[in-house]
């Protein structure tokens, strides 16, 4: 069931959400919905966020990469200096 809330936001970011919301054919209200909905759903712990899996993809690492080692020598270099 539908029910209509008022809101007292910022006169620009309202004008910026509406045009958001008009570039992706949707609603200021569906919007806000969706934004709330994913603040309030239950989602366990190590389940990764949809911004988290945006970024998927973005470093490429060789296939050997060992990131315990990487990270052992990131903090010998950050503490021997």
């Amino acid at each position: 069931m539908d029910v209509k809330l008022t809101l007292k936001l910022d006169q620009d970011i309202i004008e910026q959400a509406k045009n958001y919301a008009k570039m992706k054919n949707t609603s200021l209200s569906q919007l806000i919905e969706s934004y709330l909905g994913m603040l309030v759903e239950p989602r366990p712990i190590n389940e990764v966020t949809p911004f988290v899996k945006s970024l998927s993809g973005i470093v490429n690492l060789p296939e050997n990469f060992d990131s315990k080692e990487a990270y052992k020598k990131y903090i010998q270099d950050k503490y021997s200096k």
